[in-house]
């Protein structure tokens, strides 16, 4: 497969909407990096898109680490290629009652889902700002625009990661660095998501209506589609849900 587009970078690539995203750029031809705590964890979509004939690299990363996240970018730079896009896909979903959310869980989700983006994000613009080009991505959910019931942790973080993503667009957007927040408004099609179900309702995978789920390749392709928008129509924040979904 040709490899002429540069490197997309992945931090907080699970095996759901990171994973998702890694096949779609690496179909497009890009040098995909999948960044997580564990790199061992993500071994099979490494095996699986090499096997396509795509290039692809694990790399172990805490992204709450400012040290971690510069010396990821600097091996990427220095071994892999430019980075031409950026995601962060971290999250941090905690669902508690107020008075159960400790200080130190409130302040884990703020860290995860807040400042390794704001970390990884201005690593990326470090690197995108002398080229004149690039794409950052955060992936953001219904709790970035709502602080529902028991997510006082989750949401607020959410929320600052999205003000974090729009500061970010109005400053780099003009240095022609594209920033994208991607605003999840539904459950993903995803086992964990099965097994939260089956746990609160008993419901098992086979047994959830088609299409009430957003699948993780819509979500990729949303993130496709936003990095290759022309500049004349760039688009900041996008939300998907399912059309059953209430909002």
């Amino acid at each position: 497969m040709a490899q002429g587009n540069g490197v997309v970078l992945l931090v907080g690539a699970g095996d759901a909407i990171g994973a998702a995203v890694a096949r779609r750029f690496a179909k497009g031809g890009y040098k995909v990096c999948v960044a997580r705590r564990d790199a061992a964890k993500s071994q099979a979509l490494v095996d699986e898109l090499k096997a396509e004939g795509c290039e692809v690299h694990a790399i172990s990363v805490d992204a709450r680490q400012e040290a971690d996240v510069q010396a990821m970018f600097a091996r990427i730079e220095k071994e892999i290629g430019p980075i031409e896009v950026c995601l962060y896909n971290a999250g941090s979903n905690v669902n508690k009652p107020l008075l159960e959310t400790t200080e130190k869980l409130f302040f884990k989700a703020w860290e995860l889902a807040c400042y390794g983006g704001f970390l990884v994000g201005r690593e990326a613009a470090k690197y995108m700002l002398p080229r004149g080009r690039g794409t950052i991505l955060f992936t953001g959910a219904t709790a970035s625009v709502r602080g529902g019931k028991g997510f006082a942790a989750f949401s607020s973080a959410k929320f600052g990661l999205r003000a974090v993503a729009q500061a970010m667009a109005r400053e780099l957007g003009p240095k022609n660095i594209h920033v994208v927040h991607l605003l999840i408004d539904a459950a993903v099609d995803s086992e964990a998501i099965h097994l939260r179900m089956k746990a609160a309702k008993g419901i098992e995978a086979s047994d959830i209506p088609a299409d009430s789920l957003t699948k993780t390749d819509s979500i990729a392709d949303a993130y496709w589609f936003t990095h290759h928008q022309t500049r004349d129509g760039w688009t900041h924040e996008l939300d998907l849900r399912p059309s059953v979904e209430t909002w």
